[in-house]
This record gives C-alpha cells, structure tokens and sequence, in this order.
C-alpha cells in the first residue's frame, strides 16, 4: 500500500532567506511495489498502447527502406537526448551540440560545458542501448553504471553511479524540503524499490508500451539519485522497449513530445503518486491517464521521425542530383550516405566512417565541398572541419519542437555543503 512517512528536517542555518533557514515536518512518498501487481487497462487506454506499439514497429520496418537505418538511428538518438536534457534545464542548439561532437577528437577544441553534459547524456544513452537486446535483463547494476557514465566529468561526478544516501526533493527552496511539490522516498528505501523496479521491467505480461510508461513512472517517483534521474528514467524507456523487441534499432524520441508538453508530462506523473491500496480507483484512474498520455507521446514521436526521414531522404536526393558522376562505392558516394547521421566530421572522421584511407576521403570531402553538400568551418584554434547545412538545419528543425524546460530536482547542494539528514 502505497503511503506517505513523516520525517522532520532540521535546519542548517545557511540558506539566503528566513524561508530557506526552516526547520519542518514533510512527507516522504513511498509507492507501492511493481512486481507481481497486476494492472487493468481501460479500453481506450489499451488502444492508445496498441496504435503506439504498431507505429513504433512500422518506424523500424520503414527506415530500411529510406535513408541508412544506423544514420536514423543516430540522429534520432541525439534527438532524444537533446530533449531529455531540455527538460532538465540543459539547453543547446542543434549545431553546437554537433561541432562539440565532432570537437571531442581535436586536441584544441575549446570546452563547452553544457555540451559535454549532454554528450554524456548520448554516451549514456548508447551505453545502455547496446547492452539491451531482446529478453536480456534490465538490471541495478546497469542502472548504476548508465548514471555514472551521464554525470561523469561533471561537478556531481562523486555521486556518479550511486544511490542518494540523503533526502531529495522536487520544487521549492534548495536548501529544504518544507515547500517542496514532490518529496521521494526516503534514502534507506531506494536500493529495495530499485530492484523491484528491474524486476517489473524483466517481465512480459504487459503490452510493451503500458510496461515502459509505468516503469518510467516509478523510477520517477523513487527519484534514486542526487541529479540525473529524469535523464536516467527516460533512457530507461527504451531499455523496456530494446528488452521487449519493439525499438530495434530505432528509438522512437518520446523525450521530444514529452518535453513539449513538459506541464502536462509533469502532472500525469504526479497522478501516478496515490495514496492507499493498489487496487483503489485512483491508482486506476492515475496509472491509466499516465499510460494514456505516454502511448499518445510515443505515437507522436514516431510522426516527428518519419517527418524528419523523409526529408533526410529529400535532402540526399538533391545532393546526388548535384553529383550525378558519382562512381557507385566510391567514398563520396558512401559519405553521402552516412551524413544524415553525421553532419559534422573531420577527414579523419570521414575516413572512418567510409572505411577508406585518408587521401581518398580527402578527395571525397573536397568533391562535396564543391557540390555545395559541406561547408568548411573550423573547430579550436586551427582544426578543419566541415558541416552539412542542409541536414543541421533538418536536425535544428526536429530539436525546435521541445518546450521550455520544467522545473528542476532539489536536493541539499551537494557542492556547497553536507546536507542535513532529517530526523
């Protein structure tokens, strides 16, 4: 049965204001256990989930057939971390977030804070994916490590990988918890909820799409870490969905529509939160709404990637029209083909992308520089580099569908002080 617990905080006497210096009462929420529950899906709702589940399906089947399935699957993975990040706060645009990319390899590129977190949110992202297959298990372990890789190299490295041993907390003041919106479980409890999490999400007997909006839900609620956990509990997503079968190899952005209706994403989590038995008419009612809302997400995002699909196809269509002499398997011929889901590389990274030696993907660039396909630019002091306008500006159109970022995870700043554990 889920339930609130009564904890008092004790004032550390540092905050700016007398609000900030309060000593209170607050409730920590403690939701019920996932596994072996069983969940009753309203008819509409379970249509909603089934539509979700075939147009994420459809996406996979498609992309074959349009431009380079594993280029799709790129872009749509920086995407979706590119949202994920959003809604934390993170906010960078299309090409900048592309030149830090291919910036990572040349040893003058100058630090982009802001762009090195959400490439970290990528490389946790890829990490994740690739050690999901379908019927592989979700486990703490990976959890653990998914969140070490996303902070690591950032301000909040210490708690990389590791559940909070303090209280957090969602709204209010940052240096307690007295008017927070949402507070999460207490710490003590987190390692437990977490394994039953893994648990639900190592099980087949709910439609895949109702499994990973739940799953998302709880791990939401528990809030494990001291940062990141939004960003951990959208990559969890699609380890339900790689688990289940469904999002191979292409995951659909879910992040992007969530972040566009962020007040929304934020309140339907929220009813999720019930108090009282399992079986009680507003855990039905909230996971329902919750499941409702994130099927039709699901089902939008895979609209928004077919959109951007197709005009990557557009796009590559009027680079070869521009190149009709293209000799088929020549490295410019196989560059054209990788773009989309590169649009910003050095010869060096264009030479491993083709498979071919150094001076053969230097001629191809410099014939796609002359075709108007790249545009050269430069990275750092002295580094060449060169950009693919037209895809940018696709991937730029895709990335301005996200929302102003909502709110934001309190918990006692770690950074400036030991938080106090309440009483």
């Amino acid at each position: 049965m889920s339930k609130v617990v009564r904890r008092r905080w004790a004032s550390g006497f540092d905050g700016q204001t007398k609000a900030d210096r309060r000593s209170c009462e607050y409730e920590a929420y403690v939701p019920d256990p996932l596994a072996g529950r069983r969940f009753a899906l309203d008819g509409d709702v379970a249509a909603d989930v089934a539509d979700a589940e075939a147009a994420i399906a459809r996406l996979n089947v498609e992309a074959a057939a349009l431009i380079d399935t594993e280029a799709l699957a790129r872009v749509l993975l920086r995407a979706e971390a590119v949202a994920s990040s959003r809604i934390e706060g993170l906010d960078i645009g299309a090409r900048r977030l592309l030149r830090a990319e291919a910036g990572r390899s040349l040893d003058d590129a100058p630090p982009d804070v802001t762009a090195q977190e959400v490439l970290g949110n990528i490389d946790a992202m890829v990490y994740g994916i690739e050690q999901i297959g379908s019927e592989d298990e979700i486990t703490v372990d990976l959890l653990l490590e998914i969140h070490r890789r996303l902070l690591a190299g950032t301000r909040l490295d210490p708690y990389a990988g590791r559940f909070r041993d303090v209280q957090n907390w969602i709204g209010g003041s940052s240096y307690n918890p007295c008017s927070a919106a949402y507070v999460p479980p207490p710490p003590e409890i987190v390692a437990d909820l977490i394994t039953d999490l893994c648990s639900f999400c190592n099980a087949d007997e709910l439609p895949t799409v109702a499994q990973a909006a739940i799953a998302h839900a709880q791990f939401e609620t528990i809030h494990p870490f001291v940062d990141g956990n939004g960003r951990t509990g959208r990559a969890l997503i699609h380890l339900v969905l790689r688990r289940r079968g469904l999002a191979l190899p292409v995951l659909p952005p879910v992040s992007l529509i969530l972040a566009t209706w962020a007040k929304d994403y934020v309140t339907a989590l929220g009813g999720t939160r019930y108090r009282g038995p399992a079986t009680s008419k507003a855990a039905h009612v909230g996971t329902n709404r919750w499941i409702a809302q994130f099927a039709t997400a699901c089902t939008r995002a895979v609209a928004d990637a077919a959109d951007f699909e197709r005009r990557a196809q557009d796009i590559q269509d009027s680079w070869r029209s521009r190149m009709p002499a293209l000799r088929k398997g020549s490295a410019a011929e196989l560059l054209l083909y990788v773009l989309p889901g590169t649009p910003v590389i050095t010869v060096q990274s264009a030479a491993a992308l083709v498979g071919r030696t150094y001076p053969a993907a230097n001629n191809a660039v410099a014939q796609l520089v002359e075709a108007g396909v790249l545009k050269q630019i430069t990275i750092g002091r002295r580094n060449r580099a060169y950009e693919a306008p037209e895809i940018i500006a696709a991937f730029g159109d895709l990335e301005r569908q996200l929302a102003s970022p909502h709110g934001d995870t309190r918990t006692s700043p770690p950074a400036r002080r030991v938080p106090h554990r309440p009483r």
